[in-house]
């Protein structure tokens, strides 16, 4: 019988040993949901933040869970909320909840529970970084705005703010990134390629700017400032046929715009196409009075003209010049002065503009106006 006995009084104290044991871990994720309920949110931290790195524990969906609930209520406590650092409560309570749903997948007792307090915290994240942005420290507004982005990764603009967080601390790789991950979640906006289009000019990466601009029109066909872009760069390569296509696709779209004629005008102009480009020229300045390279083409177009008229009766020989000299050079005198009324537009849009004072103190002097010639001389000596 005592044998018996000590055998049974061994296995009794083993039986409540290994309990005391055993939960001893367990009892750390009851206690931290005991405080947590009872509204000790510090101690409910604590507990449940040594139940994580327990190996016993820290493979349990509801360990997890119950830290995401707790760092949640802390967030939302205007007491507890204080001991946290900045962001710090929704990017742990994340953690938890994404962690819970690894452990417990979306349709487990606890993973099905984590999603929906997962997804409550995105406001949170984006408006801790909204505030961030405005505090103007960009790094913790970038931070936010991608953790926001997780919590919701079909959100765009989250995405959208984080390029402009970049843009605003000037890490133009970390927009680009953001911009073209919105392109891959098939968002698209004026604003995101000319953005992109800007980026690329700056970096003078003619290459990125052609192909992005390329797929801005594929997006906004009738967009005025892409086909403008369209049209420079065009231009800028000396591909004058698709640039006068170009150009007709432009003034179709927006028919008041006077820069456009203008430029049609240079373009025939350089073509030889006198009276085509006369006509442009022409309703720039009826849209634009003011509009300065209209009324210097126009002014320029007819000074030419005038030049021919006075280079033709020069290179005459004397018995053609008694028969049509005359003739010649009045025509000549009236191109002449029909470019002064433009060229001293010109000029009263760019008081200083060389060009324009060079060529109206010639055109004065050759119609005879010394004065007004010996005046605008004088001020170009000035501008030396």
């Amino acid at each position: 019988m005592k044998k018996t006995f000590l055998t049974l009084a061994a296995a009794v104290f083993l039986a409540a040993g290994l309990p005391e044991t055993a939960s001893a871990q367990n009892s750390a994720v009851t206690n931290a949901i005991l405080n947590q309920r009872t509204g000790l949110l510090d101690k409910a931290r604590t507990d449940i933040d040594k139940a994580i790195v327990n190996e016993k524990t820290s493979g349990k969906a509801k360990t997890w869970y119950t830290r995401g609930e707790i760092y949640q209520a802390m967030l939302e406590s205007p007491i507890y909320s204080k001991q946290l650092q900045e962001g710090e409560g929704v990017k742990k309570a994340y953690e938890s909840y994404y962690k819970t749903i690894e452990l417990d997948t979306k349709t487990g007792e606890f993973g099905k529970q984590a999603v929906v307090k997962m997804e409550g915290l995105y406001g949170r994240a984006f408006n801790d970084a909204v505030n961030s942005y405005n505090a103007k420290d960009y790094d913790k507004a970038i931070a936010g705005y991608k953790l926001a982005s997780q919590i919701n990764p079909k959100d765009t603009t989250a995405v959208l703010y984080s390029a402009f967080a970049s843009e605003a601390k000037q890490d133009y790789a970390g927009a680009k990134a953001s911009y073209n991950q919105l392109l891959g979640m098939n968002y698209k906006s004026v604003t995101l390629y000319t953005r992109l289009f800007q980026m690329a000019k700056t970096e003078k990466n003619d290459a990125e700017a052609a192909k992005i601009l390329k797929e801005a029109l594929a997006a906004y066909p009738n967009n005025k400032a892409f086909m403008l872009e369209d049209l420079n760069m065009t231009l800028a390569g000396g591909n004058k046929e698709d640039a006068i296509n170009k150009i007709n696709k432009s003034i179709a779209s927006d028919p008041t715009n006077s820069n456009l004629y203008a430029v049609r005008g240079s373009m025939y102009d350089q073509q030889k196409k006198g009276d085509l480009a006369l006509a442009d020229y022409r309703k720039a300045v009826e849209l634009d009075p003011n509009n300065f390279d209209a009324q210097f083409n126009l002014a320029v177009y007819n000074y030419n003209r005038a030049a021919d008229a006075y280079t033709k009766a020069s290179k005459m020989d004397l018995k053609t010049y008694q028969a049509s000299g005359k003739k010649m050079e009045a025509e000549g005198k009236k191109y002449f002065e029909a470019s002064v009324p433009y060229f001293e537009k010109a000029l009263q849009l760019q008081p200083n503009d060389r060009n324009t004072l060079s060529s109206l103190q010639k055109v004065y002097f050759r119609l005879g106006r010394t004065a007004d010639s010996e005046r605008l001389n004088a001020k170009l000596q000035s501008l030396k």
